[in-house]
Parts: C-alpha cells; sequence; structure tokens
C-alpha cells in the first residue's frame, strides 16, 4: 500500500509539472499573412511533433496557422537567355534567327515560345565569324507548345554537339504563319544551401580513452534539440582521417531485465580535404556522445562543433492592432486542424516577416490552472487517489479478515 501511494504521489507530481512555454508574436502591425520562423529554444520545449503548440489572440481565440518545412537543400532551374543577333522575318516565306553561345561547346537549345499549336519545319547551322554557316540539323520539325498553366512555354532542341560561336534557326514559314520566339537560352540548374539554425550546446566535455585508442566528446542541451547538421573545426593536425560515431545512451529490456547500451545516431569520417559538415538524420535529444577513431594517431584537436537545425517556418494571418501570445509545453494536446492548411499550395512564400520574442517558460501556472476544467484539476485528481486508496484498503481488510478466518 505504501508503494502504491508512492506511486500515485509521483504520478501527480509529474501531472502538476507540465509545465507550460509562452512567447509572443512582434509583427509589422498589417493584416494578412506573415511568417514565422520558429525558434531552436520554443522547439526544444514543445513536442518533438509541435502537436501542442498554439496561437491566441488577445481574447483567446485560436489562430490558425500551418508549419513549413524547407529541406536543407533546394534545386533551382534559372532560364538563361542568350543574346539575339538578329530575327528577320520574311512574309510567306522564313524568319531566320541568330544568336550568340557564350559557351565552349553547345548541344541543344531551349526556346521559349508563346503558345502554338503549330508544327513548324527547322534547319540550323552554325558560324565561327557569322558570315560562313556550316549546317548541323535538316528540315526537322518543332512540336507545339502550348501549356495550360502559361501563355509561353519551353522547347528544347537537341542538336550534334559542337563549338560554333553563332547559331542560325531557319523556321519554314511557306505554310503557315511565323511563330513567336520569345527568346533562346538554357536552363541552368543550381543546388542551393538553405540557411540553417545554429542549436547552441550547454556543455562539452572531452575524454581520451586510451586503452580503446578513441577521442569522446560528450554534448550537453539544455533541453532536448533537434539536430539536422553537424560540423567539426579541427585545428590540429594538417592531415587526417578518422571513422566517427554518434551515439546515444538508451536502454532495452534483455529476458525481462533493463539494461543500458550505446544506439547509434550516425556515422562518417573526419577527413582534411573536406568541409566536415554532414547531413544527419533527424534526431531530438538533450544528450550526444561523438566517438572518433584514434588507432595510433594522436587525438585531433578540435576547436568547434556546430549543431544546426532545418528552420520551421509558421505561416499564421495576423490582424493590425492585435496581440498574439503563444503557447506550448502542454503534452496531452493533439495535432490541431485548421482550415487554412488546405490552401497552402497556393499561398505565396515571400511573405512579410514576423519575429517570436519573450519566450518564458512558466511551472505550476495558477491562470492556466484556472482556465482547466474541475475534472483537470489537481484536488480533484487528488480526490479520486483517497477514494481509490480507502476502496483499496477495505478491500484489502476485508480480505485478510477472509483469509484469518478460513485459516
Amino acid at each position: 500500500m505504501n508503494k502504491f501511494f508512492i506511486l500515485l504521489f509521483i504520478a501527480n507530481l509529474s501531472f502538476a509539472q507540465n509545465n507550460i512555454t509562452t512567447a509572443k508574436i512582434k509583427f509589422d502591425g498589417k493584416d494578412g499573412l506573415h511568417k514565422l520562423v520558429l525558434p531552436t529554444e520554443l522547439r526544444s520545449l514543445s513536442n518533438d511533433d509541435l502537436s501542442d503548440f498554439r496561437i491566441f489572440d488577445s481574447k483567446k481565440n485560436e489562430v490558425p496557422y500551418y508549419f513549413e518545412t524547407k529541406s536543407n537543400q533546394s534545386d533551382k532551374n534559372q532560364f538563361i537567355a542568350y543574346k539575339i543577333i538578329s530575327k528577320t522575318v520574311v512574309p510567306n516565306k522564313n524568319t531566320v534567327l541568330v544568336f550568340e553561345n557564350p559557351k565552349s561547346t553547345i548541344n541543344e537549345v531551349i526556346l521559349e515560345i508563346a503558345n502554338s499549336n503549330i508544327t513548324k519545319p527547322y534547319s540550323i547551322s552554325g558560324s565561327m565569324d557569322n558570315e560562313k554557316w556550316f549546317g548541323l540539323v535538316n528540315n526537322t520539325s518543332l512540336s507545339p507548345v502550348y501549356p495550360e498553366e502559361s501563355p509561353s512555354g519551353f522547347s528544347t532542341i537537341p542538336i550534334p554537339t559542337c563549338f560554333y560561336k553563332y547559331l542560325k534557326i531557319d523556321f519554314n514559314d511557306k505554310k503557315t504563319l511565323p511563330i513567336n520566339i520569345l527568346n533562346v537560352g538554357f536552363f541552368n540548374s543550381k543546388t542551393s544551401k538553405n540557411t540553417l539554425l545554429n542549436v547552441p550546446y550547454e556543455s562539452k566535455s572531452v575524454t581520451e580513452l586510451k586503452s580503446e585508442k578513441k577521442t569522446q566528446i560528450r554534448i550537453n542541451f539544455d533541453n532536448s534539440q533537434i539536430i539536422n547538421q553537424i560540423s567539426f573545426n579541427v585545428s590540429n593536425p594538417k592531415l587526417y582521417k578518422r571513422n566517427v560515431s554518434i551515439y546515444k545512451k538508451a536502454t532495452r529490456k534483455v529476458k525481462h531485465k533493463f539494461e543500458n547500451y550505446q544506439e547509434q545516431i550516425a556515422s562518417f569520417e573526419l577527413n582534411s580535404e573536406t568541409n566536415n559538415t554532414f547531413d544527419i538524420s533527424q534526431i531530438f535529444e538533450k544528450e550526444l556522445f561523438i566517438e572518433i577513431e584514434n588507432q595510433d594517431n594522436q587525438p585531433l584537436t578540435i576547436s568547434d562543433i556546430h549543431f544546426f537545425q532545418i528552420p520551421i517556418y509558421i505561416i499564421t494571418d495576423l490582424k493590425a492592432n492585435e496581440n498574439y501570445t503563444i503557447t506550448t509545453g502542454n503534452k496531452d494536446l493533439n495535432t490541431p486542424q485548421y482550415d487554412l492548411e488546405n490552401f497552402k499550395n497556393s499561398i505565396s512564400t515571400d511573405l512579410p516577416e514576423a519575429q517570436i520574442i519573450e519566450t518564458k517558460q512558466i511551472k505550476n501556472n495558477s491562470e492556466i490552472a484556472a482556465n482547466k476544467t474541475f475534472w483537470q484539476q489537481s484536488w480533484f485528481m487528488w480526490l479520486c487517489i483517497s477514494i481509490g486508496g480507502i476502496a483499496i484498503a477495505y478491500f484489502a481488510t476485508s480480505l485478510a479478515k477472509d483469509m484469518n478466518n478460513k485459516s
């Protein structure tokens, strides 16, 4: 019975310590959709899935929002137009387009064409001086171009790989009217890195495991943190190549017993010929261990380790002359369902930015407790515990008496 009451007390204590975190929104004071970056501090005090995140206006009404996450890398296709030297149209005969090739070699030409449902014959030739021309493509047809979502489209014309400085496209207009060529060029595909949020750690300790020929680095954060990338600054030696593993301490049940073990999270190689920045699968931990295999080498001198997080953006509709409060930390809440998320694909990403400020963690908040229904109050839980304890004690005493009588 004593153990039972101790467990109930601990459960109630945990219930009472369901800490709530609050923050405020600072914005330009104008009506409309705004974009906010979720700070690492506020995210660490929330559920892993952010199901407890809420926005309230000054009247305590929930304000709809949705989250938008950008991956660490993004691909962008940018159309680069060539310089058009001349464009000659001879009615009922042909349209001749001459453009300059800035590349050393070229194997295709991309045309931006005003929508057309015409199949157009063409020929292509090349020149080094814009005077003497050599044939490349003869009497090939250009298919119709008319995408539904745009008044113009792109058509790719393959050509034999060549190095000509000038190219000429001759469109045959004898049977059909000319088509409107808006641009000639190519797509430049770029992979760019998105800006990540730096996640500061509370402490770092380094231990040399000489018998194992390893260096162990222990990292502690203030709270459990989302980590998506890790970067090392190695100051010495100049040349190195070491295997690294990241793990956490975990517990598992083996044959009805619990045991501690090291659960590996990621592994990679520190190399003096790379930038030593690594993308890892998302983790949500308060403590991490990094082990570096030194073999027979001297330990690395690591000047610093940086941890990064892919930012999460909050899209919400803010009203002028209104004050907004963010709350999180209530582990009992489920992910909200708002209409706004159904329109995320039609909402521009180029929105005015707002800031989340004044993050505070409130323990045993009386105002929050006052807003709870009676069955959520601490006194009601204690009442249930007392009644349950009395009932158990009564039945236990009755059972003991019956056993004594039978004996």
